[in-house]
């Protein structure tokens, strides 16, 4: 069985070489077709990409949706984790009256206690990730919302340039 595939890829492989040989152009335009196919879809492959501008303070800000509510995040690949505040928990109407403030976490401004959650949805332009795990910190302890790496992991890929940041979901 395995001997008869061998030979049809060979006669196959044959014949297309004759082919080629006996009208080059024809085989160019197919070649040139398949090439062209293979390019357009490498292009809407990546589709569902975001470009993040970098700010004035060097940071990469941007505005992503939590459970449906937009807010400013901070791209931080630093953090471990998806970070939000009280007040912007409070507003995506996450149940603040069930968390416990166990997690022990380092942020520029010093330790403090967080509580861990799960977002039913966090979306940054065409890329929405469902269940993502973040935390979330007291009242007036951090400023910013921080885009960690329970949301970064799961792309296809991010990529820091010295303007912009790239971020690719899965097609």
């Amino acid at each position: 069985m395995i001997r008869k595939i061998v030979i049809l890829a060979l006669v196959v492989t044959a014949v297309g070489f004759l082919l080629s040989l006996s009208n080059p152009v024809a085989f160019a335009n197919v070649k040139g077709a398949l090439i062209r196919v293979t390019d357009r879809t490498l292009k809407t492959r990546s589709t569902r990409a975001v470009e993040v501008a970098r700010s004035d303070n060097g940071e990469f800000s941007l505005r992503a949706k939590i459970n449906g509510v937009s807010t400013p995040m901070v791209i931080d690949t630093g953090a471990t984790s998806v970070v939000l505040t009280y007040e912007t928990a409070k507003a995506a109407g996450l149940p603040l009256e069930l968390l416990n403030y166990n997690v022990d976490v380092e942020t520029a401004g010093g330790r403090v206690r967080a509580a861990r959650l799960t977002l039913d949805r966090l979306s940054v332009g065409k890329l929405v990730e469902r269940s993502v795990p973040a935390l979330i910190v007291p009242r007036g302890q951090m400023k910013s919302n921080l885009l960690g790496m329970s949301f970064l992991n799961r792309l296809e890929s991010w990529e820091v340039r010295p303007d912009k940041l790239m971020l690719r979901g899965y097609p």
